[in-house]
């Protein structure tokens, strides 16, 4: 099915060392389709300089919550831009991606490709292997051969129709795991999913990171 408008949803806490690449990197992509888009980035409880570097962005939508949970600051991002949106809810499509992330330029031409196939699309997304450590970044090599990526959930590089995101209840207010959470319900509700690894998303290789259990930790933990 076509899609007449796509709302970018960007969450970002203390970000102040990413953001104007992410979002730089969003603008390219933005610039190869011709369909509207809205691109809403919720500053949850930022304490450095993130929401000034936002705010430089003239074509950003900004939000500010003290949340201080990426759940909450996806749905409401998602809320306002679908209440912006003029086209239908079966034909707007929501990309997911993060304030740490880039994206490539054909993130939202393949958004926008999944999109006329399936009502959910799950997009491959590697860490910044540069910045890994030696032993790191070995590990990653051995353990990620071409198509180890396809499939595994990760809100830096999701979409999904509106209809069917507001049909399964949306996305959760959790710290960590809505995004799994969100392709399950879909799944269980008999939508159709595509996943490939076609032009992943880049996003951040810090070690410590914004919630328990989340890519931060996935990244520390493997060389155990």
């Amino acid at each position: 099915m076509n899609v007449d408008h796509i709302v970018i949803s960007v969450p970002a806490r203390n970000e102040e060392d990413t953001l104007s690449t992410c979002l730089e990197s969003i603008r390219t992509s933005r610039s190869l389709i011709e369909i509207p888009t809205t691109l809403v980035v919720v500053l949850d409880a930022c304490t450095d300089a993130t929401a000034a570097i936002a705010h430089t962005f003239d074509d950003v939508r900004i939000l500010e919550r003290t949340h201080r949970n990426v759940g909450r600051a996806r749905h409401d991002a998602i809320a306002y831009g679908l209440h912006t949106a003029a086209a239908p809810l079966e034909r707007t499509w929501i990309a997911f991606t993060d304030a740490d992330t880039t994206v490539p330029a054909e993130w939202l031409p393949t958004h926008l490709a999944a999109a006329q196939e399936a009502d959910a699309y799950v997009g491959a997304v590697i860490p910044r292997l540069s910045d890994l450590d030696d032993r790191r970044r070995s590990a990653w090599h051995t353990t990620h051969p071409p198509g180890a990526t396809i499939g595994h959930v990760h809100g830096a590089n999701l979409g999904v129709r509106a209809s069917a995101y507001l049909a399964v209840g949306g996305i959760d207010h959790a710290t960590v795991g809505e995004d799994v959470d969100l392709i399950e319900k879909l799944r269980k509700a008999g939508h159709r999913i595509i996943a490939n690894e076609t032009h992943p998303v880049v996003t951040s290789a810090r070690l410590i990171g914004r919630a328990h259990g989340g890519y931060a930790d996935y990244l520390r933990n493997l060389l155990t």
